[in-house]
Parts: C-alpha cells; sequence; structure tokens
C-alpha cells in the first residue's frame, strides 16, 4: 500500500547573482541544514537522498551532503534540465511512499555562469539537435539564444493566434516584481513598469531582456517523511503532496508544428490532468500556483496548460487581475523564475518551499489567504514536467 508522503521540513538560501554567490556545495550545505532543522530531524535520520544540478560534475551531490554528515546512505544525484529539483522530489516522494524509505531528503543547486545558456559539449550530437531542426523549421533562423528563441517564438506564435498584446506579456513581469519585493530570497525586487519592460532590449518575439528570467545561484531543499516517522520522531504533519505527475514528450512534441508544443505545452497539460483525476482536485480549487515561468511567454501559455483559464483567454485572465492578489488565483508569490531567479536544479524545490510556507501560514507579506491546497508546475526543455499537488491537513 502507497504511504502519504508529508514535507516535514524545507530550507532554501537566498538566490544570487554567479558574480556574488558562494560555491555550489556550501549552496547545498547550506539548504540541508535549513530544511533539517525546519524538520526537527538530523542528518543521521535521512535514509536517502536525492540530489538535483544540471551544471557540475557527477558526484556533486556527495560533495555538497558530506559537508553536512556521512552516513553511508544512498545519495542519487539527478540531471533533468530546469526541471531537476522537481525530478528529485519526484523520486524522494516515491520512495517515501513505496515504503522503501521512511525518511528522504530532496536537494537541489546550481551555480551558474552569467550569459545566456549554452550547450557545454561540443563534441557530441546535443539533446536540442531535433528542437532546433523544429524550431528552424517553423519559425526560421535565428542568432538568439536558444531557450529564448523557443520560448520567444511559442508566445509569438500565441499571440498571432489570439490577437494578444506585447502590453499583456510585459504584465507578467511587472506582477513577478511586485510579488519579489516581499520576497527576502529573491534576487530582482526593485519594481517595473509596463513601460520600462517593454523599452528593455528586445530579444526575440515578444520577448525583451525584463521578461527573460536571469541567471542565478542557489539552492533549495525538502524532508520528506511518512506518517509513522513523524509520529515517532515528534515532527509537523500539516502539509503533505497529495499527488504528483511527471510526463516527457509525446510525438506531438516535434510533429504538430505547433511551438507551443516545443516548449512542453503538451507535457503540462497531461502531468496537469493527471494530477487532477488522482487528487479529485481542479484547477478552480486553487488558491496560490507557483509555475514555470522562465519567460513571460511561458507563464502565459502554462495558465491555459494547466486549466487556470481556457485557452485563448490569457490576456482576460491577466487584464482581469486574476493571477494576482485579490483575483482568482495568485501566481507566483514568490517572484517566480523572472524575479526570484531561476538556478535550474534549486527551482523546483524553491517552488516546493514556497508553498509549504504558504500552507502553513509563513509567507509572511506574500501570504495568500485561504490556501488548502497549492499546485507547482516545473518543466524542464529536452524534456520533462513535474506538477505536484501539495494539501494542508488538519
Amino acid at each position: 500500500m502507497s504511504r502519504r508522503v508529508l514535507v516535514a521540513g524545507v530550507g532554501m538560501v537566498a538566490f544570487a547573482t554567479p558574480r556574488t554567490s558562494q560555491t555550489y556545495d556550501v549552496l547545498g550545505e547550506q539548504a540541508t541544514r535549513a530544511a533539517l532543522a525546519d524538520a526537527g530531524v538530523d542528518y543521521a535520520h535521512l535514509r536517502q537522498a536525492y540530489v538535483g544540478y544540471v551544471y557540475g560534475d557527477s558526484t556533486c551531490g556527495q560533495a555538497a551532503l558530506y559537508r553536512v554528515g556521512q552516513t553511508g546512505i544512498p545519495i542519487v544525484n539527478v540531471n533533468n534540465n530546469c526541471s531537476t529539483g522537481s525530478s528529485a522530489l519526484f523520486l524522494a516522494r516515491q520512495a517515501v511512499e513505496s515504503g522503501a524509505a521512511d525518511c528522504v531528503l530532496a536537494l537541489g543547486f546550481e551555480q551558474m555562469r552569467r550569459g545566456a545558456l549554452t550547450a557545454q559539449w561540443s563534441d557530441r550530437p546535443t539533446p536540442f539537435d531535433r528542437f532546433d531542426e523544429v524550431s528552424t523549421r517553423i519559425q526560421g533562423g535565428s542568432d538568439a539564444p536558444m531557450a529564448a528563441r523557443y520560448f520567444g517564438g511559442a508566445g509569438a506564435a500565441y499571440a498571432a493566434r489570439f490577437g494578444t498584446r506585447p502590453e499583456t506579456f510585459a504584465k507578467i513581469a511587472v506582477k513577478a516584481r511586485r510579488h519579489a519585493a516581499n520576497n527576502p530570497y529573491a534576487v530582482f525586487r526593485d519594481p517595473v513598469t509596463v513601460e520600462e519592460v517593454l523599452a528593455s532590449p528586445p530579444i526575440y518575439g515578444p520577448l525583451t531582456r525584463l521578461q527573460c528570467c536571469p541567471p542565478t545561484c542557489g539552492a533549495a531543499a525538502a524532508v520528506l517523511c511518512d506518517e509513522d516517522f513523524a509520529r515517532r520522531h515528534g515532527l509537523r504533519t500539516d502539509v503533505a503532496i497529495r499527488a504528483q505527475a511527471m510526463t516527457t514528450d509525446q510525438p506531438s512534441t516535434f510533429d504538430s508544428g505547433d511551438p507551443r508544443a516545443l516548449v512542453g505545452y503538451h507535457m503540462s497539460r497531461a502531468a496537469a490532468r493527471q494530477v487532477y483525476e488522482s487528487s479529485g482536485v481542479g484547477p478552480e480549487d486553487l488558491r496560490v500556483v507557483e509555475l514555470h515561468d522562465c519567460f513571460t511567454t511561458n507563464e502565459l501559455l502554462t495558465y491555459e496548460a494547466i486549466g487556470l483559464t481556457p485557452e485563448g483567454t490569457a490576456e482576460k485572465f491577466i487584464d482581469d487581475g486574476d493571477n494576482t492578489y485579490g483575483g482568482r488565483v495568485v501566481t507566483n508569490p514568490s517572484g517566480g523564475l523572472l524575479s526570484k531567479g531561476h538556478p535550474l536544479g534549486a527551482t523546483g524545490l524553491a517552488q516546493c518551499a514556497e508553498l509549504v510556507w504558504q500552507l502553513r501560514g509563513q509567507a509572511g507579506a506574500r501570504q495568500v489567504a485561504d490556501a488548502t491546497v497549492a499546485l507547482q508546475h516545473n518543466i524542464g526543455l529536452g524534456g520533462a514536467a513535474v506538477v505536484t499537488l501539495y494539501e494542508k491537513l488538519s
């Protein structure tokens, strides 16, 4: 029988620019210690650890965790592009739910370099060769950075189909900064206006520089356990993972001719549907969501992919303020990837931390009222989408 999986503790470090950040091993240690302290357990209580990062050598997870303890437990290193942190969480949740382990750590960190994401190896095929081929066929060639070309192209295609104004995408960046102003973990907390967003240097399609997430460094972690372990050790039992799904690409990603599919729209939609169906919770029940806003265009697309608003209605959803405080569902109260930052391996677990704080009522000025369930959405091109539903227990 499957076991209920509790999130006993979460922790993260303030995200930082590559110029000001500490090294990945220090970041990972600090996030782990914060999560253990929040849970009220020692490292010796952990039975397994899953550690996510994208840029690093093969046992960076051990290098970070050995700074906390060396108990001989299995440490599994995970890389699933920008969904790496949530992939580590997915594996940790499976270990606890199946009964393979009663207390497990999920850790994600990233020490990034300045500038746009690029391939690290020039002597072998990249996982994006097929994506590049499809993107060029649909959109034509471009010298823009790879990710901006994909996500900007998807936004341009959506705007052409539904008449979306450039100002609509810019409003998402403005909202992200407004939310991040109340998050001490976020990198970019100064307000911006729609005019400033649109006046920033153009990147690709509707995207300008202020509509693209910055390369940042950081770490976040979560301690998961079952109910028996929590009772034996006197841990809190107020937040659980109610449902979770991971999906990968299907033929439609490459064969549909839809730029949205190339950036994970279909993966996200499938994962969200699985979560809704298995949990009995629908998008209409949500009051708070952390979703993958690597670009403003992807936040808009994701509103529809995960069912927050019907297809073609995202502009009205934004104009009505239904994506922020006072509206129907607060999206990215943390400031999201656009303002909090996007250290690839840490992102999914930072989203987890934010939503756990929200459900506990510990989010301070960011607190969303009356949230009893919370949805997390994290994607990685190449590809994987992880959607996780958390619930507040009585």
